[in-house]
């Protein structure tokens, strides 16, 4: 495994982050709840293959994952970086109507009061007296950025939180929060936000700006919930709540798109010994000197797998290759 600092901060992070919003199960991801057994054996497969950085939320199963992570993390919580998030909330107590999803009516909020009880309530949840890393889960307008940033910058100095970032945000953004008086720490040293070989656009808009301040880039859906990892894959049918039956590589169209890439790509698999996901991870890797691989994994297997894409180091020509054959039908703009 490889390491780097989170932005600017003394916090070495693997280079590949476990994903745990299908660990909360519910009906995003229909097709299995997890137990405490499977989040102890993910952990186990983590710190096998060198990865220490575990993101989560509130909302992955409406606490289900943060529930699920606190009970794992017992007797071993120092041998990982533990990010969680922030702003998602459904206490019912204020805030921007987000989604309402079984049962449950989950609000936006980055008031002053939501952020410092969504920490409150994740540290109850993760049975922990820290957290590595906090997340705006979805920048919102709605509350000046200088509260924000005023709750961020206290609750590190209270030690509850090491550092901050975001997600769901424009380069604008970081900007924003870079620039803001209420800033005492470096700020934000890591932006999570979609980014894959079949929707790369605003990953390399924002690319410049995470560039400038050192931050480390996280991207999210580098394997599209699953449909990069196999041919097999594409073929799966899923519940319509299931967030795998609502993204666009379901329709016919980019289907046969995808069939097409897959016998363009499995050459450069077996010449570089890897599976299709190490290949589109690797791809990935090449983008951004400061890249982080936020990859959702629920099994040992996949970790393994994983792990391995670090030391695939593709040439320019396999870059060039794998791009040309999807672009018909990449897409600008994805909500996840």
């Amino acid at each position: 495994m490889k390491y780097q600092k989170l932005g600017n901060t003394d916090i070495d992070v693997s280079v590949v982050a476990l994903g745990t919003w299908g660990l909360g199960g519910g009906s995003v991801w229909s097709d299995r709840d997890s137990t405490d057994e499977d989040a102890a054996s993910l952990l186990d497969a983590c710190l096998e293959h060198g990865i220490n950085y575990i993101d989560t939320a509130p909302v992955y199963g409406t606490g289900a994952s943060e529930e699920l992570l606190g009970r794992a993390l017992k007797g071993r919580r120092d041998k990982f970086v533990l990010q969680t998030k922030c702003s998602l909330n459904w206490r019912g107590d204020g805030g921007n109507f987000h989604y309402s999803r079984d049962g449950y009516t989950v609000n936006n909020d980055t008031s002053a009061r939501a952020v410092k009880q969504d920490v409150e309530d994740c540290l109850l949840r993760m049975q922990t007296d820290y957290i590595d890393s906090l997340i705006v889960h979805y920048v919102c307008k709605s509350w000046p950025v200088e509260e924000t940033v005023g709750a961020l910058e206290g609750l590190i100095r209270e030690g509850k939180i090491r550092t901050y970032g975001l997600s769901n945000s424009q380069p604008a953004d970081l900007e924003e929060y870079k620039a803001c008086p209420a800033r005492l720490s470096d700020g934000v040293s890591v932006v999570q936000e979609f980014f894959s070989i079949l929707s790369p656009f605003h990953g390399r808009d924002y690319f410049p700006t995470a560039k400038k301040y050192n931050t480390v880039f996280q991207t999210y859906g580098v394997l599209e919930e699953g449909f990069l990892t196999s041919p097999e894959f594409m073929e799966r049918t899923f519940a319509k709540t299931d967030i795998r039956s609502r993204i666009p590589w379901v329709g016919e169209e980019y289907k046969a798109g995808l069939r097409r890439a897959f016998t363009v790509w499995e050459p450069l698999c077996e010449a570089y010994g890897c599976s299709f996901s190490n290949l589109a991870e690797a791809w990935a890797l090449s983008q951004y000197d400061r890249m982080s691989l936020l990859v959702g994994m629920r099994r040992p297997g996949s970790v393994a797998d994983t792990a391995k894409c670090v030391d695939i180091a593709l040439t320019p020509e396999a870059v060039r290759l794998m791009e040309d054959v999807v672009k018909r039908i990449q897409v600008e703009v994805l909500d996840k």
